[in-house]
């Protein structure tokens, strides 16, 4: 996955979710352009494990370059 530019979304709802996905934490996104299609984004969710989610349930975000590399350490 190196190779793959890692987007990072933060989780703005969760609704129907809760046990999959905590509100205002980090996650990381997997390419997926079949689910962008359908308005959704595949996720690597608490279980570690990617499934897909509604788009909006999340927002992108940007990180300064050490910021970035020390979240994606992390989840």
């Amino acid at each position: 996955m190196s190779s793959t530019r890692r987007n990072l979304l933060l989780c703005l709802r969760n609704d129907g979710y809760e046990a999959s996905l905590e509100r205002w934490k980090i996650y990381q996104a997997l390419p997926d352009r079949d689910a962008a299609k359908h308005r959704q984004v595949r996720v690597i969710d608490e279980s570690g494990e990617h499934y897909l989610y509604p788009a909006t349930f999340f927002a992108h975000i940007k990180l300064p370059r050490l910021l970035r590399k020390a979240v994606l350490a992390a989840v």
